[in-house]
């Protein structure tokens, strides 16, 4: 594909008058270009959701709070500890980070475009020609300063500059939205640890319970007062229980591991991190679990939207740096040098000078210039269409928190209810059963819905507690849209 490019100096134009008129027509065509260029657009209400469509059930506000203090209402210390270690030493976090530098310095890189470029060129030089024989040696050495400068008319360098201001704001935001999610993430592993404990907690003590009637029921036999097959139930009902103790503590291993694997703890040194409130779940102080009754003022926090609106202007802005280049470009360029020339004991110095505007016009391209334009607007559009479908998500987000949060709120009472009652079930059978008043099988039956019931309640504890942190992700609290991770402010001052 050709491209025909028209160049002209000041110097030349003073010595070709008939190209006036075509000077005239290129004004011309540089003022309706400029026209063309509509500014950035604001990005559209709709993207926003309104208050009628929150639909889920709501309660008092969760307030935009930031970095550790939505996470110490959990009152926990450890879990706070665990989540400082992990935003200084996570490697994808990390990640993050030298993706932010990254942006950084292409930002600095087209920003530095809009400035006047200056180097400094030199040159020494020793040679003796071939031809002809006998030739003296020659050296030259010279030293230049070359300047040049686009003047921006349609904007293509400023708008270049603005669209890698605005992706390195949006690797900021991903930085905090990571920071967010990480801090959530560990918040989870830490309540799946601490109700895996718990779990097996009961599931030893529901063992040691069961061997002791176990041995019991061994000792009845031999005096005639047990049958064999009661008693066998009850022997399998020991193991039984040892086996599912010995399953949840396995469980309570793999919960470690992955927490290792967030917080790039050393093992040992995480375990005796995590002695103080063994087998405790944290409890939420001044319980407020829901978020305002308007959308956009919960959505508004979240980062990772605030990154997704930062990229549809960055395409915004390429569209009209793309468009910007099928006009004429013009640019100042001069030039001072310095050269001498020594041959054969002789020398001879010289100074040179050049100054003079370039103009650059497009003339024919086969529509390769047209062709990028559009893909930047398609771009642009693909950025918006994304946007919205990141809005609707996170819509979607905090909806499925709220139900699950107001649903675990609603059972834990009545999960309570449950457990104290087939936990005195248990007690008055094992009485009646001491007393030769109850079956082993029953005995049995209401061991078993007693284990359940427990289990069911720290489940639903954790589901609760689980709802809680992922809304304070889904809504952005945590994030208050100015607070910056240390390691990100960190990366920040070392870049200036």
């Amino acid at each position: 594909m050709t491209i025909v490019k028209v160049r002209m100096r000041a110097q030349e134009i003073s010595v070709m008058p008939g190209l006036r008129l075509a000077l005239s027509m290129t004004a011309l065509a540089v003022l309706s270009a400029c026209s063309s260029l509509a500014p950035p657009p604001e990005l559209p209400k709709q993207l926003m959701p309104e208050a009628s469509r929150w639909h889920a059930p709501q309660g008092p506000a969760l307030a935009a709070e930031a970095g550790a203090v939505v996470w110490q209402r959990l009152n926990d210390s450890v879990l706070l500890q665990l989540q400082a270690q992990a935003e200084s030493a996570n490697p994808s976090l990390q990640q993050v980070l030298a993706r932010v530098q990254q942006a950084r310095a292409l930002s600095q890189q087209a920003g530095s475009a809009q400035l006047p470029q200056l180097n400094a060129n030199g040159l020494a030089q020793r040679s003796r020609p071939a031809q002809p024989s006998g030739s003296p040696t020659q050296t030259l050495s010279s030293v230049s300063l070359d300047s040049s400068w686009e003047i921006d008319l349609f904007a293509r360098v400023r708008q270049q500059a603005s669209a890698a201001q605005a992706r390195l704001q949006a690797s900021e935001l991903d930085a905090q939205a990571a920071r967010l999610s990480l801090a959530a993430e560990v918040a989870q592993a830490y309540l799946n640890l601490r109700s895996c404990e718990r779990l097996a907690q009961i599931a030893q003590a529901d063992a040691a319970a069961t061997a002791q009637l176990a041995r019991f029921a061994a000792e009845r036999l031999r005096v005639g007062f047990e049958s064999a097959a009661n008693e066998a139930l009850l022997q399998a009902a020991a193991a039984n229980a040892a086996n599912l103790a010995l399953a949840q503590q396995a469980e309570c291993e793999l919960a470690v591991k992955g927490l290792v694997a967030l917080t790039a703890m050393e093992e040992g040194a995480l375990r005796q991190a995590l002695q103080p409130g063994a087998a405790q779940l944290p409890a939420i102080a001044g319980l407020g679990l829901a978020v305002a009754s308007v959308p956009a003022e919960a959505l508004a926090r979240r980062p990772d939207l605030a990154a997704s609106q930062q990229q549809v202007l960055a395409a915004w802005a390429e569209r009209g740096a793309a468009e910007a280049a099928r006009y004429p470009q013009l640019q100042l360029s001069g030039s001072i040098s310095l050269a001498n020339l020594r041959i054969a004991g002789g020398s001879d110095e010289g100074r040179g000078w050049s100054f003079g505007p370039s103009l650059s016009l497009p003339l024919f391209d086969g529509g390769a210039r047209k062709a990028q334009a559009q893909g930047a607007l398609a771009r642009y559009d693909e950025a918006l269409a994304g946007h919205r479908q990141s809005v609707l998500q996170a819509v979607r987000e905090v909806e499925e928190g709220l139900v699950r949060l107001d649903a675990a709120r609603a059972r834990e009472a009545l999960a309570e209810r449950a457990a104290a009652g087939y936990r005195q079930s248990l007690q008055a059978t094992e009485r009646r059963w001491r007393a030769g008043l109850a079956s082993a099988a029953e005995l049995e039956d209401a061991r078993r819905l007693s284990l359940g019931a427990d289990s069911a309640l720290v489940q639903l504890q954790r589901e609760g507690l689980s709802a809680w942190v992922a809304l304070c992700r889904a809504s952005g609290a945590g994030w208050d849209g100015q607070a910056a991770s240390p390691a990100l402010k960190k990366s920040s001052g070392d870049a200036a």
